[in-house]
């Protein structure tokens, strides 16, 4: 007998912020964020090494597809920078059962770094995510990620002091102005 799926939850539409417009995530990026993700200095923090082309296709394919439990939604966007007509990173958001917290977390590619685009990304992810009903987030940061933790400041996030997996838990309501100055480093 052949396992009916439920169809994945509609995609969550995310504003575009003033540099980036932030596209649902799609198998025909990988090409291009495969390019953009091949610094291995990327994964100092998190680990593993870039992915080629058809290793993030299947990936984004995976995606796509959505969670095996289908009352949580996987939402991933690409951070598309209009000024070069490219993908730079990415933002993600797994929303839980009940749709009122999500695990959110950023990547921008090395060349693109120190220029604010994680902040703008993440503040506009998490207004959408507010919009749409979610009422906490929460982040895993890397202790010695100071530019990571920044971000997870600039969303209304605050420390925990809780470790998974060698990370910090951050966590904060959802909802955050896009447009909140950002805190200094």
């Amino acid at each position: 007998m052949t396992e009916l799926r439920p169809a994945p939850a509609p995609h969550l539409r995310l504003a575009p912020t003033a540099r980036l417009d932030l596209p649902p995530l799609r198998p025909e990026h990988a090409e291009a964020m495969a390019q953009a993700l091949a610094d291995p200095a990327l994964h100092a923090f998190t680990g593993g090494e870039p992915l080629d082309a058809d290793r993030l296709r299947a990936r984004y394919e995976r995606l796509a597809a959505g969670p095996p439990d289908p009352t949580e939604r996987w939402w991933n966007w690409a951070l598309w920078l209009r000024a070069e007509d490219r993908p730079v990173g990415f933002v993600q958001a797994t929303v839980d059962g009940g749709g009122r917290t999500a695990e959110i977390a950023w990547v921008v590619g090395v060349p693109w770094q120190g220029r604010g685009l994680a902040v703008e990304a993440a503040r506009a992810l998490a207004a959408g995510l507010a919009g749409a009903g979610v009422a906490r987030l929460v982040a895993h940061v890397h202790p010695d990620h100071r530019a990571s933790a920044a971000v997870a400041a600039a969303v209304g996030l605050r420390p925990t002091g809780l470790l998974q997996d060698g990370e910090v838990r951050w966590e904060g309501p959802a909802g955050r102005s896009p447009d909140a100055p950002v805190s200094p480093r």
